[in-house]
């Protein structure tokens, strides 16, 4: 059981979004405030769309009680949404990038942010056994329907990177990390690279995407939260905190991530190798 009023948070909630729409953002902005009051976990992700307005600072990440309540609602529909609507194929791209910079094979992988099983279904013959984690657990259900992963975890990436252990206490690793759609959630990329590489077996890869915007979008920024409510990072700051994590950037390509209202979205596609 949730420890707020539901019927409140929805009753200002949905006020908030009929001021909006109605153009009265003042308004809409004190709604949407009285929702975060009411549920400061903030399953709604007020923080993200008021800083979206200009009304509020990004935060270094989206909450994870938003991101959880989101791929939970949209899970049943996530595959057709994605990929059939929006044109994702980022796990198929990821597969072509490694085959051609980082082939493996590879005896352990982590797919973290593992949602469906996409990435995982991807890189099937490239892996010995998968470890997927996701936020969702509607998500996790589904990918573990799939039959791709050898085990699947309901958790956050960054925290699953820094603290999951077996039940024997042991610390695992992995010679491959792939982190596909999981970087637009989380703005600041220092914890999940540093947990990456710490996680990484010797010489083991880092594969993921992200979004980006152009140079001057970023205005000297390592990352800013787009009009979509979702993060946008510089290549410069990615290559930086790689760096500083001890990894050799094998790749950084550009691809197209997705389709927003029918125009591309640019973003990197990168693999980097653990010194």
């Amino acid at each position: 059981m949730e420890d707020f009023d539901e019927e409140a948070l929805a009753e200002a909630y949905n006020r908030g979004l009929e001021l909006e729409a109605a153009g009265d953002l003042p308004g809409a902005i004190e709604s949407f405030r009285e929702a975060l009051r009411i549920d400061p976990r903030d399953h709604c992700g007020i923080t993200i769309r008021l800083a979206a307005m200009g009304k509020a600072d990004a935060p270094d990440k989206m909450p994870d009680a938003y991101v959880a309540t989101l791929f939970d609602q949209h899970a049943d529909d996530f595959d057709e949404i994605l990929v059939d609507q929006l044109g994702y194929c980022v796990p198929l791209l990821l597969r072509e990038a490694l085959k051609v910079h980082a082939p493996g094979p590879y005896e352990a992988g982590l797919d973290l942010g593992c949602g469906t099983g996409l990435s995982g279904m991807a890189l099937a013959d490239m892996v010995g056994t998968m470890t997927g984690v996701d936020l969702s657990e509607r998500m996790v259900e589904i990918a573990f329907d799939r039959d791709v992963y050898g085990d699947l975890y309901t958790g956050e990436a960054v925290e699953f990177l820094q603290d999951f252990e077996e039940e024997d206490g042991t610390r695992p690793s992995w010679d491959l990390i792939v982190a596909t759609d999981v970087f637009p959630y989380l703005g600041a990329v220092d914890t999940i690279i540093a947990g990456a590489a710490d996680r990484l077996n010797a010489k083991g890869v880092f594969a993921f995407s992200t979004e980006t915007l152009g140079t001057n979008d970023f205005a000297g920024r390592p990352y800013v939260l787009g009009a979509s409510r979702r993060y946008a990072q510089a290549g410069s700051y990615i290559c930086e905190m790689l760096a500083e994590s001890g990894f050799t950037v094998l790749a950084m390509e550009d691809i197209t991530v997705r389709a927003e209202k029918g125009a591309p979205v640019p973003g990197h596609l990168v693999i980097a190798r653990k010194v």
